[in-house]
C-alpha cells in the first residue's frame, strides 16, 4: 500500500478522512446459527454485502451455538428454530440465561401453526422474528434482505439482561403488587401499543385478566410481515384470552382482543367498528400506535384506557398524551420491566401517562378499572 502523501489532495480532506475513520463504529459482529448448509451460506452472503456487519462465525445447531457464543461473544445471533441436537427455542433460552445476547429468529416457516410455534421463541428471550429473505432473483429479494439486515442492526443496540432459569414475574410468585389509588369509571375500550419485547408482556397481561373481563381490547404490535396470524394464535393459546386478527368493518366484542394486521393503519369509531386503511407508514410503522391512539381519543375520550408498552422509538407517545387530554386513563410500562424503554419512556417525558407501572400491576389496574360492565356506544 502506498502511504505517501498526495500533494494534490487538500490537507483538510486528509484530516476529514482521518476523523471519519476514527468516528466509524466497529462492525456488528454476527453469529449465524442454521443447520441447512445452503441457507447458512446464503445468510452469510447477505450479511457480507453490508459493511456495517461482520459474520464472526456459524453454527449448525443449538449446542454449537452455545459454544460459539461463549467463545466469540457476538453482538447479535441469528437463530433458526428447527435444528438437530438442540433446537433454536432451547438454545435461545439457555443463551439468555447464561450469555445474554440479542437473538433474531430467522425462519422459513409459512403456515400459521408453524409461525405460532416459532413465536414461542419470544418467550425464551428472542428480540425479533423475521422471515428468511427470498432467494436472489425473486422479486421480493431486495426488500426481504433489507428487512433482515435492518432488524439485525436495530437489535444490536438493545442491551439485554440475564434471564434467570424458570424465573417468573413477582406477581406470579404470589406477591400482591401495590396498587395505585383505585379509579371508578365506565370503560368501553382498551387500546395497547407494543413493540420490541412486547409479546411476552401482552401474554402476561391477557393471562391475568379475569374470565368475565367485559371490555374489548385492540392492540398494535410491531411485528414482521407474515407473522400477525401466528402471533394472534400464539397469544390466544398461551394466555387463554380470546384473540384474533382485526378485520375491516368488524364490530369489537366484549372480552376479546384484536390484533391490528400488518400493512394497514387500524382505527376505530365510536360504535366500536374497526376500520383498516391501506395508508402510508407513520413513525415508520404500518400499522402505527399513533394512528390507533388518535382514533381512540376521538371516538371514546374518557371512556378509554391507553397503554404503551416496551419498544423502540416514539410511536404512540404523543398520542397517548392526546388520549390523556380527552380524559382517558393512560399507562406507560416502567423502565425496569421494559426490554426497550423507547416508546413508554417518550410518553413519560411528555407527561402522557397517568400511571407508570410494571406489567403485573397494569393487569390489576385494568381489572379494577373495568369492574362495571358497559357496552360500546352507550
Amino acid at each position: 500500500m502506498n502511504t505517501e502523501r498526495n500533494p494534490e489532495r487538500p490537507e483538510s480532506m486528509m484530516v476529514d478522512s482521518a476523523s471519519d475513520n476514527a468516528n466509524r463504529r466497529p462492525p456488528i459482529r454476527v453469529l449465524v446459527v442454521e443447520d441447512s448448509v445452503s441457507v447458512r451460506e446464503f445468510l452469510v452472503y447477505l450479511f457480507a454485502s453490508d459493511q456495517e456487519i461482520q459474520v464472526i462465525g456459524t453454527a449448525n445447531n443449538g449446542e454449537e451455538a452455545l459454544t460459539a457464543v461463549q467463545d466469540s461473544k457476538p453482538d447479535v445471533i441469528t437463530m433458526d428454530i428447527h435444528m438437530p441436537k438442540m433446537d433454536g427455542y432451547t438454545a435461545t433460552r439457555v443463551i439468555m440465561e447464561r450469555f445474554p445476547t440479542p437473538v433474531v429468529i430467522v425462519t422459513g416457516s409459512s403456515s400459521v401453526r408453524e409461525m405460532a410455534t416459532t413465536i414461542r421463541a419470544l418467550e425464551a428471550g428472542a428480540l425479533a422474528i423475521v422471515k428468511r429473505p427470498a432467494g436472489i432473483g425473486h422479486p421480493d429479494h431486495a426488500a426481504t434482505a433489507r428487512e433482515l439486515i435492518q432488524t439485525v442492526k436495530l437489535m444490536s443496540e438493545v442491551k439485554v439482561v440475564k434471564r434467570w432459569p424458570q424465573r417468573r414475574i413477582a406477581a406470579e410468585d404470589g406477591i400482591k403488587p401495590l396498587m395505585p389509588e383505585p379509579v371508578r369509571r365506565e370503560v368501553h375500550l382498551v387500546a395497547i401499543g407494543s413493540s420490541t419485547g412486547g409479546p411476552p408482556v401482552l401474554q402476561l397481561l391477557l393471562s391475568r385478566l379475569p374470565k368475565n373481563f367485559h371490555v374489548p381490547i385492540i392492540i398494535v404490535q410491531h411485528i414482521a410481515q407474515g407473522f400477525t396470524e401466528g402471533f394472534a394464535q400464539w397469544l390466544a393459546e398461551s394466555s387463554g384470552f380470546p384473540v384474533s386478527v382485526a378485520a375491516d368493518g368488524e364490530l369489537m366484542q366484549p372480552g376479546h382482543a384484536y390484533i391490528a394486521p400488518h400493512g394497514f393503519q387500524t382505527t376505530v369509531d365510536s360504535h366500536g367498528h374497526i376500520t383498516l386503511q391501506g395508508s402510508n407508514p407513520e413513525n415508520g410503522h404500518l400499522p402505527s400506535v399513533s394512528c390507533l391512539f388518535r382514533s381512540v381519543a376521538e371516538a371514546f375520550g374518557a371512556g378509554a384506557v391507553g397503554i404503551l408498552l416496551t419498544g423502540m422509538g416514539k410511536d404512540g407517545a404523543v398520542e397517548l398524551g392526546l388520549m390523556k387530554a380527552t380524559g382517558a386513563i393512560t399507562v406507560a410500562q416502567d423502565k425496569e420491566s421494559s426490554l426497550v424503554h423507547g416508546m413508554p419512556g417518550e410518553a413519560i417525558l411528555l407527561s402522557a401517562a397517568s400511571y407508570v407501572l410494571p406489567p403485573d400491576k397494569i393487569a390489576d389496574v385494568l381489572t379494577n378499572l373495568t369492574n362495571h360492565p358497559s357496552k360500546i356506544g352507550e
